[in-house]
């Protein structure tokens, strides 16, 4: 990303190898960001990011001073269930019948999180696991089968085809 500075009548952008001082004329006080915007893309073929603190940043190393949380996203129940990790880290499953857990759409290595799996009033629920699911072993994991029993699956995507799983069975 470029940088540069804007002094009264000259705006000069950074190009890495060596500024380039662009005439800045005719803005007038009454233009709005996304004109001035405009005109400096125009000058430089590089837009204005807008600042913001509290924005966090993706090419950069961070520390955060306050807690960071994802939400627990639903996952509806069915005869095959395929999240998303698109949508979310953390995802809860009502087991209200036997069922699979396909390999998920939307696999970014690094991703990580939890699925919350919990037994309906009747329990007895199992479930089938897609291949790209690893668990330690190479053996899915049999669900705590009394009913409202809760188990929870922490994942770390490895690669496209590969998601470490641990398996921790029967929260109270």
């Amino acid at each position: 990303m470029a940088h540069g500075k804007i002094r009264v009548n000259t705006l000069t952008y950074d190009t890495g190898s060596g500024d380039v001082d662009v005439a800045v004329s005719g803005l007038g006080p009454a233009r709005t960001d996304s004109e001035i915007d405009a005109r400096i893309t125009a000058a430089t073929g590089s837009s204005v990011q807008a600042f913001d603190a509290d924005t966090a940043k993706t090419d950069v190393a961070q520390t955060f001073t306050a807690a960071q949380r994802g939400t627990i996203t639903a996952l509806t129940s069915g005869a095959t269930v395929t999240p998303d990790f698109a949508d979310s880290n953390n995802y809860s499953l009502v087991l209200d019948q036997n069922l699979t857990i396909a390999n998920p759409t939307n696999v970014t290595a690094g991703q990580g999180g939890s699925i919350f799996l919990v037994q309906d009033g009747t329990g007895s629920r199992t479930s089938a696991w897609g291949t790209s699911w690893d668990f330690v072993g190479g053996t899915a994991p049999t669900l705590s089968t009394d009913a409202d029993a809760v188990d929870r699956v922490d994942y770390v995507v490895r690669s496209g085809t590969s998601i470490h799983a641990v398996f921790t069975a029967n929260y109270s």
